[in-house]
């Protein structure tokens, strides 16, 4: 049986970060911005709370910290590198690529969370996932070494995730 504060609450980490994603976006931290992002907080893991059939599975929820923080770095470092790709290299130098990535990832979000931090990198996008699951097609704007980046994401990404889910 599903207490009250479940019925009401399903989600509250989702809620947490709905509401703070509402006052980063809105750039406004009035009164009226927090009750709207409380309100879109409760609302959405409300109504979307049908179709999700268990809660995600975090065995180190603090680990996410960490890992925001290399996707941040990332992120820049890599925005440094497509630039560097785009202003420099002639359009015959640059190794665009399809790579095929294997997981051992079991849980669906973090597979969703794995592919998420690919696209969000610049340079790199998920452009597919297989039927099981287990492997991402990832598209490189300029990756000369495909299983360096294969590497890369190994032991950047899927190994936190591995710490982080269950």
């Amino acid at each position: 049986m599903m207490r009250p504060a479940m019925r009401l609450w399903p989600h509250p980490i989702l809620s947490l970060f709905l509401t703070l994603f509402w006052l980063i976006l809105a750039d406004s931290w009035t009164f009226g911005s927090l009750v709207m992002g409380g309100f879109l907080g409760l609302a959405i893991p409300l109504l979307t709370a049908p179709w999700w059939p268990d809660k995600p599975r975090l065995k180190r929820p603090a680990l996410l910290i960490p890992y925001i923080g290399i996707v941040l770095y990332d992120v820049v470092i890599s925005s440094l590198h497509v630039a560097r790709v785009i202003l420099f290299l002639r359009p015959e130098e640059i190794r665009s690529t399809y790579v095929a990535v294997e997981t051992s990832l079991t849980s669906p979000e973090a597979i969703a969370l794995l592919a998420g931090t690919i696209t969000m990198t610049p340079g790199t996008l998920t452009a597919d996932l297989s039927a099981d699951g287990k492997v991402l097609l990832i598209h490189a704007l300029h990756a000369p070494d495909p299983q360096a980046l294969r590497d890369d994401i190994h032991s950047r990404y899927e190994a936190r995730l591995k710490r982080i889910f269950a």
